[in-house]
């Protein structure tokens, strides 16, 4: 795995990012282990701590559980839970940061939904 972190956030939620993609595309399915804490500092060339602190949240929000000498597995309702939060930061910040620009350039609401049927190649 070939990963390039950015400067824009902490690397800890970028790791819980990144596990929270492989739940969605179905890398990792409901009460299915996920790799080793250790694994997964090898495997990104960061410091375990940083992987432990991005794991840390996905637990927190209810998307991994811990199985006592086993590790972290995916919870059921993990793939609801990072789209219900994912949807939420898309309509607080992208969107609203879209119609913020929109204003700026005189674009009307029919103008973004044609971009939008553009780049879906509707």
């Amino acid at each position: 795995m070939n990963v390039t972190f950015d400067d824009k956030q902490p690397i800890f939620q970028q790791v819980a990012e990144i596990i929270e993609d492989d739940i969605l595309n179905g890398t990792f399915r409901v009460d299915e282990q996920i790799l080793s804490m250790a694994q997964l500092s090898q495997m990104l060339q960061i410091n375990p701590a940083t992987v432990v602190k991005g794991i840390g949240l996905l637990v927190n929000e209810g998307i991994l559980y811990k199985k006592r000498g086993l590790g972290m597995f995916v919870a059921a309702d993990a793939k609801l839970i990072i789209q219900n939060k994912r949807k939420d930061r898309f309509y607080k910040e992208l969107l609203s940061n879209l119609l913020i620009e929109a204003d700026k350039l005189g674009l009307t609401t029919e103008d973004i939904f044609h971009m939008i049927k553009q780049l879906r190649g509707e």
